[in-house]
């Protein structure tokens, strides 16, 4: 008998492809930087109402390309003029209206919550071209502890923020713990957060402000409220003075290339308010406004050349310095707890 050739088409088999997809896709919805998976109050219900829209918006999808497919595929005789008019005075006036004026009140009712004092805390933040200039304000103090690109909280209290800019445009966000805010020369806006789950999360520039805006990110550390306040207690403290040799000379280094004119250490004669304070630089997660992170190499390959990392930034190239030397003022930066 001769065989016959089917043509009938092949039945699909797995496709890993589309698995792999799937996956990719699924795993943006987590992470430090999520706005998918809140860490806090603020963020929480902001979850809730992109769900909210995701799912009206889904059913008014279904809804209109329901009517359709009725009218066109199913209902193909004429209909009565009125009918028409009906249709699109309840589907095209009505319903929007009503849609997207409950939308509307429902926004709105967050951003009371998005307004409220702080429990005892305020964080100033200043955006600079481009890093942030941070200073906390426990409650009664006289003046603030100063730090930069890197901003810790209480978990479990509400703190406020005041936040302005020195040039242009900013804008405050931090995904996975609240809303943005925008930041203004000049202009003061204020917000607060109320985060709730201990972790590292990373925050960013939200506004176009430049050639390195990409590159204007912060990581956000939430502690639990003893720790924070025995980290905040120890942040005020001055620079602990170099423990090793290495460290010795680069002190030596910092001071002779002029570094505190543009940089704080207190406890030192480095005075300068340019750029970020580096008094505890060593306890932080980053440098360089999240663009590289705090180990020797990464600390030393940044004094030589920032600009190789962050375009446009105004901390000048040192070629002049041997890869020795680099490495000193490095292992005096990242002692510096």
């Amino acid at each position: 008998m001769r065989a016959t050739r089917s043509f009938l088409p092949a039945r699909p088999g797995p496709r890993p492809a589309a698995g792999l997809v799937a996956v990719v896709v699924l795993s943006g919805c987590a992470g430090r930087q999520s706005v998918l998976d809140p860490a806090g109050t603020d963020a929480a219900a902001l979850s809730v109402l992109f769900t909210g829209l995701l799912i009206g918006a889904v059913v008014l999808w279904l809804a209109m390309n329901g009517m359709f497919y009725y009218f066109i595929r199913r209902r193909l005789g004429t209909l009565p003029e009125r009918y028409g008019r009906l249709v699109i005075f309840y589907g095209g006036v009505v319903t929007p209206t009503l849609l997207i004026g409950a939308t509307l009140v429902w926004g709105l009712s967050l951003l009371p919550d998005q307004r409220l004092p702080g429990e005892g805390l305020r964080v100033r933040v200043t955006g600079e071209q481009w890093w942030w200039r941070v200073e906390y304000w426990p409650d009664g103090a006289a003046e603030p502890v100063v730090s930069a690109n890197e901003i810790r909280l209480p978990a479990g209290r509400r703190t406020e923020f005041v936040l302005d800019s020195d040039q242009v445009i900013h804008s405050f966000w931090i995904p996975a713990l609240g809303g943005k805010m925008d930041m203004f020369p000049g202009r003061e806006t204020r917000m607060s957060l109320h985060p709730e789950t201990p972790g590292v999360y990373r925050g960013q520039c939200a506004e176009f402000c430049g050639t390195s805006h990409a590159w204007m990110a912060f990581e956000t550390v939430v502690m639990p409220e003893e720790e924070f306040e025995d980290w905040l207690a120890a942040e005020a403290e001055d620079a602990r003075p170099p423990a090793s040799a290495a460290a010795e000379r680069g002190a030596a280094l910092f001071r002779r290339e002029g570094c505190g004119a543009c940089h704080a250490v207190r406890g030192t004669d480095a005075i300068g308010q340019v750029g970020p304070d580096l008094t505890h630089l060593g306890a932080r997660h980053s440098i360089g406004a999240a663009r590289i992170g705090t180990s020797t190499e990464e600390i030393a390959a940044w004094i030589r050349d920032a600009g190789a990392f962050k375009p446009d930034v105004r901390m000048p190239a040192y070629p002049d310095l041997t890869d020795a030397e680099s490495r000193d003022i490095a292992l005096y930066l990242k002692d510096l707890k």
